[in-house]
């Protein structure tokens, strides 16, 4: 995920050939599509971005929180690793990149692509099709050209490529299997005699939870020659076989307790545990064991709210002390 770093980083929109040379984390291949696809690019950026803050979400009360870092790629040594970390952080960054672009195309920033021109007519259901369905095959086609270059370049039999791809695609899907039939309703009084409908992508936090269950229940695998190529088989030949849809790992986690700059891990020292909570936020297993500190600490929140006709809110200010817990 090299990519990721300097479309966020960068100033400014990417409306510039020369911009695209500056990109560090691109191979040359995709500086080319950089180029040919320039309006694109900033779409590929708010999807970058969408990533970070998504997998930093579903990981926000685990050892390995998504934290970013001023380096090459963004989320340190952590995605180099085959692990099943690296499995998420790839198959969220494809699923960015699609799901962003497909925005574009649907709010009319590009000129390269519109609305879903092959929805329309009456569905079985007997509902007409209307309005601008999201063009999630252009958002997956430019997502499989950009993101997946870089591992076809290696040569696609390197196990780490395997890997990297299926995740890929393990995030397109995730947009895919969820998109939903949104509808309006027309008609007197707001009946619905005649509806229209369009098809639309899911919100991307739902994306980063179907994600984070595929994280959950990962496949570990090995390459294996079947036929005259390699692929990935689950290590454990008693596992059924993954599909399209399951992220797969190569190498199994390191647990993420202390801090190991060689291999980009924080450590949890100085992270916020939950004290009643018997889960991984819990402070026995957040904090490794090593126990935790406890602090009374102030809170200014918003107290006493009364509503004013018309039309504002005034609160006041109220200050409270809480108990915070930080891991030794």
């Amino acid at each position: 995920c090299n990519w990721i770093k300097r479309e966020l980083s960068s100033v400014g929109s990417i409306s510039e050939e020369e911009t695209c040379e500056k990109l560090k984390g691109l191979i040359q291949r995709q500086v080319q599509m950089c180029k040919r696809n320039l309006e694109v690019m900033d779409s590929v950026r708010r999807g970058a971005q969408l990533a970070i803050e998504e997998c930093q979400y579903q990981f926000r009360n685990r050892r390995w929180n998504c934290s970013t870092l001023d380096s090459l790629p963004v989320f340190g040594k952590v995605v180099t690793q085959g692990t099943r970390e690296a499995a998420f952080v790839y198959a969220i960054s494809s699923a960015g990149v699609a799901f962003a672009v497909t925005r574009a195309c649907s709010s009319g920033e590009l000129e390269k692509c519109g609305c879903d021109r092959t929805v329309h007519g009456v569905s079985p259901q007997g509902f007409q099709w209307s309005g601008c369905s999201d063009n999630i095959a252009y958002g997956v086609a430019f997502s499989q050209s950009f993101v997946d270059v870089r591992e076809r370049s290696k040569g696609a039999s390197s196990s780490r490529a395997l890997m990297n791809l299926h995740n890929n695609e393990a995030g397109r899907k995730a947009i895919l299997t969820h998109m939903r039939v949104e509808c309006k309703c027309h008609g007197v009084s707001g009946s619905c005699e005649v509806k229209t409908c369009w098809r639309a992508v899911p919100p991307f936090r739902q994306v980063g939870h179907a994600l984070k269950e595929k994280f959950d229940g990962a496949t570990e695998v090995e390459p294996r020659r079947v036929g005259s190529s390699r692929a990935l088989v689950p290590r454990n030949a008693q596992f059924k076989p993954h599909t399209d849809e399951d992220l797969v790992y190569l190498e199994p986690s390191p647990d993420f307790c202390e801090q190991d700059m060689r291999s980009g891990v924080l450590g949890t020292r100085g992270r916020t545990c939950n004290k009643t909570s018997k889960a991984i936020d819990g402070c026995e297993l957040l904090c490794c064991g090593r126990g935790f500190h406890t602090a009374q600490v102030e809170l200014a929140e918003r107290c006493s709210c009364k509503f004013h006709w018309c039309c504002f809110v005034k609160c006041r200010q109220c200050q409270r002390l809480v108990e915070l817990h930080t891991c030794r």
